[in-house]
């Protein structure tokens, strides 16, 4: 569709973002005994086989994001967030791209209270100007409706956050959310929340979405 649009050449890459790893094909083929009609090449990128420390010192808000799902050990979850949140200190975007990466990011990977606290000890031990625009960062985001977390602790604030991320990321990628389909998300548990987050990025159309959410 993109060719038919702009007639010109498209490199097409296949982002894959499954929590275990896999050898995924980078050739799909349509054939029949009496003719070939398709033989697609496409470049595969699995996130997970891929370390995030490669990525850090990346200008490219785009790898900041998909850090939260390339491979990392449960040791290194709170060193991961701090060094998201200094990638993001660095490139100094605008309010609009940092909540959106923000929201990104913490769907796919939320702290625990003692891995935040482990943080905010992290974050005493850098320099003062970057901690602070750290601390900036996260209260900001934490103002716009992320969950609270140690501060909270509620499970009805932890749902709310993250249904809120994930309905931010169904608008970006389908360009609207019927009104209905809002409050559903709005209302559903945290469990399954977390089964959306991951099937995001197998959903195509906002019918699958709402096949989704209506299981």
């Amino acid at each position: 569709m993109l060719y038919q649009k702009h007639r010109c050449r498209v490199v097409p890459i296949a982002v894959f973002t499954y929590p275990e790893k896999r050898n995924e094909p980078d050739r799909f083929k349509l054939v029949f005994p009496f003719m070939s009609v398709l033989d697609f090449h496409f470049l595969t990128l699995e996130l997970n086989k891929h370390k995030w420390q490669d990525y850090i010192q990346s200008n490219n808000p785009v790898a900041a994001a998909l850090l939260s799902k390339m491979g990392y050990q449960k040791k290194e979850r709170v060193q991961l967030k701090l060094e998201f949140l200094r990638m993001l200190v660095r490139m100094e975007l605008d309010p609009a791209r940092m909540t959106l990466l923000t929201g990104f990011f913490e769907t796919y990977l939320i702290l625990n209270e003692e891995e935040e606290r482990k943080l905010e000890e992290e974050m005493g031990k850098v320099d003062e100007k970057e901690a602070k625009r750290m601390i900036e960062i996260t209260t900001s985001w934490e103002e716009k409706g992320k969950m609270k977390g140690r501060m909270e602790g509620k499970a009805e604030g932890k749902a709310e956050g993250q249904a809120s991320i994930l309905l931010r990321l169904l608008k970006k990628k389908f360009g609207y959310m019927p009104v209905e389909m809002e409050n559903r998300v709005m209302s559903m548990p945290v469990e399954k929340l977390q089964e959306l987050a991951e099937a995001i990025f197998d959903l195509e159309t906002i019918d699958d979405v709402n096949s989704f959410i209506s299981k």
